[in-house]
């Protein structure tokens, strides 16, 4: 059962610590008195602003107040957020916001409409520079759903909240009842703008204090490292003879085999997260399924560029066979490897890869390979890199033979020894230097820990970097 409904001011007392919250801009209220809005004016104007900490970090914060005007956007509401992105971008630090809007203060119209227009201003300066992040605590429509796509990660309640820029029933042929494109279970898995869903506003809240613990106040800061009490030597005898498991073994390498995923809910094919290594928060792209999709390329396109603008380093797990073969994927498939791979090549961070299943084809190219300038390969024993299947390489090779063997299936067998060991083993890819180090599963966490430590130099060297983060 879901909590009940927070107060706006409740939502900031229980994000931050406790009496930490200092409140800007209380006195504030709208300046439009038609159609009789000065009659309806309250302080604050429908959002609650200020600052506050978390752990020991300052973070700045927003509340829609929908008690208050419905929580609409007008004139003033949106400079009480300017003003908190202002101060956040001076300060460098974080900017947490709560979105509970009935939409546009139509009273105020072009007033409110260019006001819309400025906070998205303020959100694309700030972006890749400090960490931002909505929370749909209740409607999220029009500009506001705009807003909540410029943030670097997006929280909402399974419960009680609405995220759409055209409502359900404004859809040409469609019913809410029929399909709620605003709901949380949309959005999450069919839109894929919401990172994380989350039972109630208490969840919600727990879970952004989870997040905001392994990112940094800003580009240039360091301060979301933490000592390590996990062993950096420990051994995990289960990757050894555990089935292929992308989620498995990024907790089972992470410190506290603690692994924090990311849009769980939208295309599956593709992990993305966050996990530390000795301390070091290291942001992961896995391959969960062998065959790779447009949605998940762009959902870790996205998860790179943030990284990369944050200085925080990658790490690759690399399974996959392909690209789905469909008609629909293939109007958005060759755009979104190109974007996919451009992002991994045009960034700047640490980069490890390790294959732990197969690297076959243009796919296994993509995921953080050495051609694309991944700084470190290394590889499980039974790893597969190359061209295709070694079976299935034999076969279109040497059909005629083996249409004239008299023994078909022994035939297979050798020549597809014969092709691993040439062509598409992880040896085969070390003798070429496409593969750094072939390694025993169980100790991967340590060589991935002495991996992105031997590359600390290179994430020290390139901190003030300048692009967007969504």
């Amino acid at each position: 059962m879901s909590e009940l409904k927070m107060s706006a001011r409740e939502r900031l007392e229980l994000l931050l610590e406790e009496n930490s919250f200092v409140e800007l801009g209380s006195l504030v209220s709208a300046r439009n008195t038609d159609y009789n809005l000065g009659a309806k004016k309250v302080d604050g104007d429908g959002v609650i602003t200020g600052y506050g900490t978390m752990g020991d970090r300052m973070v700045y914060v927003y509340s829609q107040d929908a008690s208050m005007l419905g929580g609409s956007v007008g004139e003033m509401h949106a400079k009480k957020i300017e003003a908190v992105y202002d101060l956040a971008m001076k300060t460098g630090a974080p900017v947490i916001g709560f979105i509970d809007c009935a939409g546009l203060r139509l009273q105020e119209a072009n007033d409110a409409l260019q006001a819309f227009g400025r906070i998205f201003f303020k959100q694309v300066r700030a972006s890749g520079r400090i960490p931002q992040i909505t929370a749909v605590c209740g409607l999220c429509g029009g500009g506001s759903a705009v807003m909540t796509a410029m943030s670097d990660f997006t929280f909402m309640t399974k419960e009680g909240s609405a995220l759409f820029v055209n409502s359900p029933n404004a859809l040409e042929g469609n019913i809410e009842t029929r399909l709620n494109t605003g709901s949380a279970d949309y959005q999450a898995k069919t839109a894929g703008n919401v990172d994380f869903l989350c039972e109630d506003e208490k969840d919600m809240i727990l879970k952004i204090r989870r997040l905001m613990s392994f990112l940094p106040s800003d580009l240039e800061a360091d301060d979301a490292f933490v000592s390590c009490e996990d062993d950096l030597n420990r051994v995990i005898g289960e990757l050894n003879d555990a089935a292929y498991d992308a989620g498995f073994i990024l907790s089972s390498v992470a410190d506290g085999n603690i692994f924090l995923e990311t849009r769980k809910d939208y295309a599956g094919d593709m992990m993305t997260g966050f996990l530390r290594l000795n301390g070091e928060t290291v942001g992961a792209v896995a391959n969960r399924e062998t065959v790779m999709t447009a949605a998940g390329l762009k959902k870790a396109a996205r998860f790179v560029r943030f990284c990369d603008a944050f200085s925080i380093p990658l790490l690759t797990i690399t399974n996959t066979e392909g690209m789905k073969a469909s008609p629909e994927e293939e109007k958005e498939l060759a755009g979104a490897m190109a974007d996919f791979a451009g992002e991994l090549s045009a960034s700047r961070v640490p980069r490890v890869n390790l294959i732990a299943g197969k690297a076959f084809g243009t796919a296994g190219v993509i995921m953080n390979s050495k051609a694309l300038g991944a700084d470190f390969v290394l590889a499980w024993p039974d790893a597969s890199v190359g061209m295709m299947d070694a079976g299935l390489a034999v076969r279109i090779i040497y059909a005629e033979e083996i249409e004239k063997s008299g023994d078909q299936l022994a035939f297979i067998r050798q020549k597809q020894e014969e092709y691993e060991d040439l062509q598409s083993s992880a040896l085969a890819a070390a003798k070429r230097g496409y593969v750094d180090d072939i390694i025993e599963p169980d100790a991967s966490r340590k060589r991935l820990i002495a991996a992105f430590e031997m590359l600390f130099a290179k994430k020290q060297k390139y901190t003030a970097k300048k692009h967007r983060a969504f």
